[in-house]
């Protein structure tokens, strides 16, 4: 048996941070030397435990979270003996800490760890791996001041699982290598995760299972971002895999258990609007925010097809879009309001129900994922982005670029980086790492095929 433990940097305030830690457990196999993930199913019988991960997770022991300045001194510390996650509270605003987690008075997650890598026998596996945890962080600003640019990541749709040596599991490697690069030289200060955070098994079919359980979401979530989740808080939104949509079996409860949602965003009139269905809003600093919209399907017993047409959730929705205009108001979803293809199209329940608010909320940049590809439109001066080929790709040539009022278009594996200042958006995306270590940028097409070079630039 081998026990790998794991640290991640939850969300993070102004004011404050929540870091979690976690641990799975591998067991080699019988008849070679590769390592396989225990199944929580087995996790008791093996391991003494029901939980590997997340919120409500089994305590590991009697934890400290300390928290230092750049000189090294500790500033702020949380205990707890009862769970696997705490805030520390008292932090100032804007600054760069960095923070260590200690379990029964010993490190957690410290020194070299193993991750799946390339296996000399061919293929992946688990294996030390010459790395070990940055764990550092920046607070937000302070939610009055003015908002410095700042830049952030948006992919969705990667969920594929990185164990098999399969394309898609491939295709996630390599952006989660770029992911790695722009946190680390690109001062991204936080993830907007776009959906289908996971599928049902992987497309390496190593598997059939869905994401209900903590050892369905190490091969998606954990491992592939595992450097980055310890230094900066993704914001999830959910997508039609995540739930019955398209899965036999909802794993919303998972999603919500491994993202600490309740913890993160309890229910209230301004900050969100839960159970069941996940809308909430992040503030940067004064002149951005972040509005997650649940666009998967409601319970047959809701009465709604769609969560965002649930009375209560739609009464937070024009709460939100009709409170003052801020500079960068920006929505996201799974399901995208414009689609040309080739698999889906424009989304009429969203175009009777959302861009209204879009419109009165000042709303000019819009994110969402769903089709495998990317995707920019603008209509009425506001911009509808997809970005949903994080892992999973559609390569197809879509055909309703009049009807979604297409600009550009690719079918390449990327992610989206997006930097924001008080005169301009721009939208940058990136497919891959060149040689030397720099960003690939992704070029599109446009409906006529005329090559479009990044980025692209929206003016606040």
């Amino acid at each position: 048996m081998h026990l790998e433990p794991f640290i991640y940097l939850v969300d993070v305030s102004h004011d404050r941070a929540l870091v979690a830690w976690g641990a799975f457990w591998f067991q080699q196999s019988e008849t070679s030397s590769r390592w396989n993930i225990v199944d929580d199913q087995q996790l008791h019988q093996l391991a003494g435990r029901h939980t590997c991960i997340g919120a409500s997770a089994e305590t590991f022991g009697d934890s400290r979270v300390e928290v230092s300045d750049h000189s090294g001194r500790v500033v702020a510390e949380a205990r707890t003996s009862d769970q696997c996650w705490v805030w520390v509270e008292g932090l100032q605003s804007d600054t760069e800490y960095r923070y260590e987690v200690t379990v029964d008075g010993e490190p957690w997650a410290a020194g070299e760890r193993w991750d799946w890598v390339p296996a000399a026998e061919g293929g992946y596996g688990l294996a030390p791996a010459g790395r070990s945890y940055d764990c550092r962080f920046r607070t937000h600003p302070e939610p009055t001041a003015p908002s410095r640019p700042v830049r952030f990541a948006a992919f969705g749709d990667y969920g594929v699982g990185i164990k098999s040596d399969s394309e898609s599991s491939r295709r996630q490697r390599r952006i989660a290598e770029v992911l790695e690069r722009v946190v680390a030289d690109h001062d991204v200060r936080f993830v907007l995760s776009l959906g289908d955070n996971i599928y049902r098994g992987e497309r390496g079919q190593v598997d059939d299972e869905s994401g209900g359980e903590d050892d369905d979401w190490y091969s998606s979530y954990f491992q592939p971002y595992r450097y980055v989740l310890a230094q900066v808080p993704v914001y999830p939104a959910v997508g039609n895999h995540d739930t019955t949509d398209t899965e036999g079996s909802d794993d919303r409860a998972q999603l919500e258990d491994n993202f600490h949602i309740a913890t993160r965003f309890a229910e209230s009139s301004d900050g969100s609007s839960l159970r069941p269905g996940l809308f909430y809003r992040v503030r940067y600093g004064r002149d951005v925010e972040l509005v997650c919209v649940d666009t998967s399907q409601a319970d047959p017993d809701e009465h709604v097809h769609r969560f965002f047409q649930d009375p209560c959730h739609l009464d937070w929705l024009r709460d939100i879009f009709t409170e003052p205009r801020v500079r960068w108001r920006i929505p996201f979803s799974h399901h995208p309001v414009y689609c040309a293809g080739p698999s889906h199209g424009n989304d009429a329940e969203m175009l009777e129900t959302l861009v209204p608010l879009f419109d009165r909320g000042g709303v000019r940049l819009v994110l969402a994922g769903h089709e495998h590809n990317f995707q920019i439109s603008s209509v009425d001066g506001r911009t509808f982005v997809v970005s949903g080929a994080g892992g999973n790709l559609r390569e197809e040539h879509p055909k309703g670029f009049t009807e979604a009022h297409t600009q550009a278009w690719t079918g390449q594996a990327h992610l989206l980086l997006v930097e924001l200042n008080d005169r301009q958006a721009t939208l940058t995306p990136v497919s891959g790492l060149m040689e030397d270590g720099s960003l690939h940028l992704m070029t599109a097409v446009a409906p006529d095929n005329e090559t479009v070079n990044p980025p692209f630039v929206i003016t606040a």
